[in-house]
């Protein structure tokens, strides 16, 4: 699985908005903005090692794609 990219989509839900890895059957969070669902999709690429956000508009297409950094990893820090 290492050479498939880690991907997560921002887009409308009956309850708000969801964050989705595609192919999943249920979402990872659902959240009451689109703003909101795409700050929670940016922490949990960057806790898996970063990966690539799409987020869709009220009509599923992609209006935006940004590539997450891998988040801070403890075990490299000073102390």
């Amino acid at each position: 699985m290492a050479d498939r990219p880690n991907v997560r989509d921002v887009s409308k839900h009956d309850d708000g908005w969801a964050v989705t890895k595609p192919g999943a059957q249920r979402a990872s969070a659902v959240l009451p903005t689109q703003a909101v669902a795409a700050s929670r999709a940016k922490e949990i690429l960057a806790n898996a090692g970063g990966g690539e956000l799409r987020i869709r508009g009220n009509n599923g297409q992609v209006r935006e794609q940004n590539t997450v950094p891998k988040g801070n990893d403890p075990k490299r820090s000073k102390g």
